[in-house]
């Protein structure tokens, strides 16, 4: 593998797995045990919003516990590295990247932290619980705060920037993802179609594996880390 000049990284829930975040899709992940028709899509919240509002206080409560990895670190040490374009784009709501020091990122589905006011549209920093009777402190609604993540058949943020980056880059690497839920796993064929060379670091292959030109499989905290030390001594 050529030096890169640009870098493009995908995350997606296997990252954070190890740090003790619930997986979504994996045997006993969360869509196991909970339907998501009835707490991630825009139908559901419309009929139980007081459900979907516990779903997710419970998930912001666990965060509290949980704390970035050597996967999540090694990545922040290569954005601070490393000296060309980079851009992380984690389908994870967490917050475990910015806690390892990653700056240079997109989080294409939300962030369990923040609250997104259906009445006005602002964004607000919101690490505590919200409820149906939570008023929102830019427009005084009640009723009208919801978890900023991005639920099934709602568009993921910041496509453009993404698409223009994937277009860009010369190295794409999907980290911890299943390789099932788009549009991120087409990002794999849209980065080759445009020259970059493409990793999978995986705890196993994914749906998509087969279409990288390089693919490594184990433990993100092994895996990444020792990955990144490669990258960095070609620089």
């Amino acid at each position: 593998m050529k030096r890169p000049s640009s870098i493009v990284i995908l995350t997606g829930a296997g990252i954070s797995a190890e740090s003790g975040v619930d997986t979504f899709r994996d045997a006993g992940g969360i869509w196991s045990k909970v339907d998501y028709r009835d707490v991630a899509t825009p139908q559901g919240f419309a009929r139980n919003p007081r459900l979907v509002h516990d779903f997710y206080n419970q998930r912001r409560r666990g965060m509290a516990g949980v704390a970035p990895n050597a996967a999540h670190v090694a990545l922040a040490r290569l954005e601070h590295a490393f000296s060309g374009a980079f851009l992380l784009v984690t389908q994870n709501i967490d917050d475990l990247h910015e806690r390892a020091g990653s700056s240079r990122l997109i989080h294409m589905h939300g962030e369990i932290g923040q609250a997104l006011c259906s009445n006005c549209g602002n964004r607000l920093h919101w690490p505590g619980d919200m409820d149906v009777d939570t008023l929102c402190p830019a427009c005084h609604s009640m009723g009208t705060l919801r978890p900023d993540v991005v639920w099934f058949g709602e568009m993921p943020y910041h496509l453009g920037r993404i698409e223009r980056a994937l277009e860009a880059c010369d190295l794409f690497v999907s980290i911890g993802t299943s390789g099932s839920v788009y549009p991120a796993a087409g990002f794999v064929e849209e980065a080759r179609r445009h020259g970059a060379h493409t990793v999978e670091l995986n705890l196993e292959p994914s749906d998509g594996f087969s279409l990288f030109a390089e693919a490594e499989h184990g433990k993100a905290t092994e895996i990444v880390p020792a990955f990144v030390e490669r990258l960095l001594a070609g620089e």
